[in-house]
């Protein structure tokens, strides 16, 4: 890798849907082996700095780089860092869910014989291993969850992209994915993680981002963002007219 220490730099981001402005001006680092909390209301622009991450989306101006690489120019050597665990279930529903671990694999160049320890292993680790020769639809909303974090390491990324991972789901399953994602970055993943529940993000997360509107509105240490005042709201419940 061409910078071991900086996994995602992005500096003055902007990003126009017609004359919609997405994101304006975005800037803001994470650090290798950070687990970042990126938070925001829904329309925020949280899911298109993922797309722009990707390589899913283009921007007017800006420079977004992976480890160094630049996600446009260098987009395969960026790509092949990144785990993406998106918010849908597109999955190709004519292959066992063993298959499609094995073919996700082969996007990145992994011969098929590692790709199928690689999916043997993540089936055991994420308790699929039992399913492991059923088709996607035969799976609970909670296996699936868990079998698009199954997809995004096969190729063992650098770097862990999730697009609101416990969105509906039950406690049970959130906290579930909560350990994993734990675990992992105990093992070293850096895990950038977009939500707009701040109790997943001081739960899980060392950094938190907050974005409104395309714009940044505050970064840093989780414990900083917690006791910043500016942040808080204050809920008044009005009785009757007096």
């Amino acid at each position: 890798m061409r910078n071991s220490e900086t996994a995602i730099s992005i500096k003055g981001l902007t990003k126009f849907y017609g004359k919609f402005r997405a994101l304006n001006n975005v800037a803001f680092e994470v650090k290798r082996g950070d687990f970042f909390a990126f938070l925001g209301p829904n329309g925020a622009g949280k899911t298109t700095t993922i797309n722009v991450l990707t390589g899913l989306s283009n921007y007017q101006s800006g420079k977004v780089n992976i480890f160094g690489y630049d996600t446009s120019s260098e987009y395969l050597l960026s790509r092949r860092l990144i785990g993406l665990c998106a918010q849908e279930f597109n999955f190709d529903p004519f292959l066992t869910i063993h298959q499609l671990l094995v073919y996700q694999a082969g996007y990145f160049g992994i011969p098929p014989k590692k790709a199928t320890r690689n999916a043997e292993a993540l089936l055991e680790r994420f308790q699929l291993i039992e399913k492991r020769h059923v088709k996607h639809r035969a799976l609970s909303g909670g296996m699936k969850k868990r079998l698009l974090l199954c997809r995004a390491l096969i190729h063992d990324p650098e770097i862990l992209i999730l697009d609101e991972p416990t969105a509906g789901c039950d406690l049970e399953l959130k906290f579930l994915i909560w350990d994993y994602l734990t675990q992992l970055n105990k093992e070293g993943k850096t895990i950038f993680l977009t939500t707009h529940y701040m109790e997943e993000a001081e739960k899980l997360c060392k950094t938190i981002g907050i974005i409104n509107q395309g714009h940044i509105v505050r970064i840093g240490e989780k414990k900083n963002i917690l006791q910043d005042k500016s942040l808080e709201t204050v809920f008044l419940e009005v009785t009757g007219p007096e």
